[in-house]
């Protein structure tokens, strides 16, 4: 049995809740204003894909590849990225909410994060080398043996990094949230 490859199209308004997205391969595609809400995507291949104010709450992403795609306007609540498959992994995020998803020991290295929430979000044992998070909210979110060379947290608040516990060598911070990494020592930083 052949499996599904679509190219260049644009799926607009569609809710996949019920009736998942058909298995197979979509390339150059764009997804505007589709619910993926507790979906089933396991299994399927986006390539240099958008996702335009999509709603992928709790959506299953085994063995999902995300290859060069793009995320904007999405609500991406829970989503467990560590499931997704590692080959060519690319991934950029923009006015999203990825609030208690996880990255665990994903290689995102040189990913954006642009006016994201990302509140409780395990980043545990991922490579972030050159990640940008552009004022981000990052409220509860985990960094545990986390590689976080060179990355950039300068506008963005709330979190809090365990130097001890993570790799920050050239990592970049404001001097107004040096507090989230001073936060373990219990001082009072003003």
């Amino acid at each position: 049995m052949s499996q599904l490859y679509t190219e260049d199209q644009t799926f607009e308004k569609i809710d996949y809740s019920e009736n998942f997205l058909p298995k197979g391969e979509y390339e150059n595609c764009t997804f505007k204003n589709c619910i993926f809400s507790n979906s089933d995507l396991s299994n399927i291949k986006f390539s240099d894909c958008e996702f335009l104010n999509c709603d992928m709450t709790m959506a299953k992403i085994s063995g999902t590849a995300f290859r060069d795609v793009k995320f904007k306007d999405c609500k991406l609540l829970g989503l467990h990225f560590e499931n997704c498959t590692d080959f060519l992994f690319s991934v950029g995020f923009e006015n999203c909410n990825l609030n208690l998803s996880s990255f665990y020991k994903r290689s995102l290295k040189k990913t954006r994060f642009k006016n994201c929430t990302l509140q409780e979000t395990d980043f545990s044992e991922a490579d972030l080398l050159l990640a940008v998070f552009d004022n981000c909210d990052l409220s509860g979110s985990i960094f545990d043996r986390t590689n976080l060379e060179k990355a950039d947290f300068r506008t963005s608040y709330n979190f809090t990094i365990d130097p001890e516990k993570n790799q920050l060598k050239k990592a970049k911070f404001s001097r107004s949230e040096l507090a989230g990494l001073l936060e373990k020592y219990n001082l009072d930083v003003s």
